[in-house]
């Protein structure tokens, strides 16, 4: 209760666990404290709650953060229906030693037999149009991939190789190089743009998974995305020591 109203009510949440290869299906009150929460885990997972570590993750697998603090409540997070808590257990414990199953013989159900079950998390899901059964959704998502894959393409083609350039990257300080490579690698998807920095401040030289890309000096290449970098008449960036006396 919240003020005399009735609060939130329970959402479906996913545990899945460090030390176990099963996924449970649990409803929890978003009132519950996290250190609430970890109690109920033990019910579920085997871990002690003194050795939980819990990890957010949304209905489609993507991570939404930790639930690091004991004595904020679970609905102050972004849990909604069909998220997943994940239990990592650091008491020392291995991993599958709760569920030894190599001497027993597996039970195997055909695909056509599962999805007739009611009471499965694959109907659970399906019912509500959660995860792969939400065909609008997914084709809103492929959408706004292929809009911001133009807009990559776009401003990698705007980018000449040989330009001298500056990077900016949120969180890091500005530097300069010059740009050494423009398209798609072999290493993520997308258009990256390769950068010799003037300076040893990159992580490479201009190789990545054994394939090259271009050539610089160790330390002096980085990768990264067409939007952060920016092409114009950028001089060598001097440290200033040839003008003291």
């Amino acid at each position: 209760m919240n003020g005399g109203g009735t609060g939130p009510g329970p959402v479906w949440l996913a545990v899945s666990s460090s030390l176990n290869a099963f996924r449970a299906c649990k409803r929890f009150s978003p009132a519950l404290t996290i250190a609430e929460l970890k109690c109920k885990l033990e019910l579920v997972v085997g871990s002690p709650a003194s050795c939980m570590e819990l990890e957010l993750f949304g209905a489609e697998d993507e991570p939404l953060g930790t639930l690091d603090c004991d004595e904020a409540l679970l609905g102050s997070y972004p849990v909604a229906d069909g998220c997943r808590v994940h239990v990592t257990d650091r008491s020392g414990a291995r991993a599958g030693q709760f569920e030894d199953v190599t001497q027993v013989a597996k039970y195997e159900m055909a695909e056509s037999d599962y999805d007739k079950r009611t009471e499965s998390v694959r109907s659970f899901l399906r019912q509500r149009s959660w995860g792969r059964w939400d065909r609008e959704r997914e084709q809103e998502r492929e959408r706004e991939r292929e809009q911001r894959r133009a807009q990559e393409a776009a401003a990698a083609a705007a980018l000449p190789l040989g330009a001298r350039c500056e990077v900016r990257v949120p969180g890091q300080p500005c530097r300069r190089g010059t740009i050494a490579f423009v398209g798609e690698t072999d290493f993520k998807p997308g258009f990256w743009v390769g950068v010799r920095y003037d300076e040893p401040l990159g992580k490479h030289d201009g190789s990545v998974g054994g394939r090259r890309y271009f050539e610089c000096p160790p330390k002096f290449g980085a990768f990264v995305r067409p939007q952060s970098v920016r092409a114009g008449d950028f001089p060598a960036e001097s440290d200033g020591l040839d003008e003291e006396l």
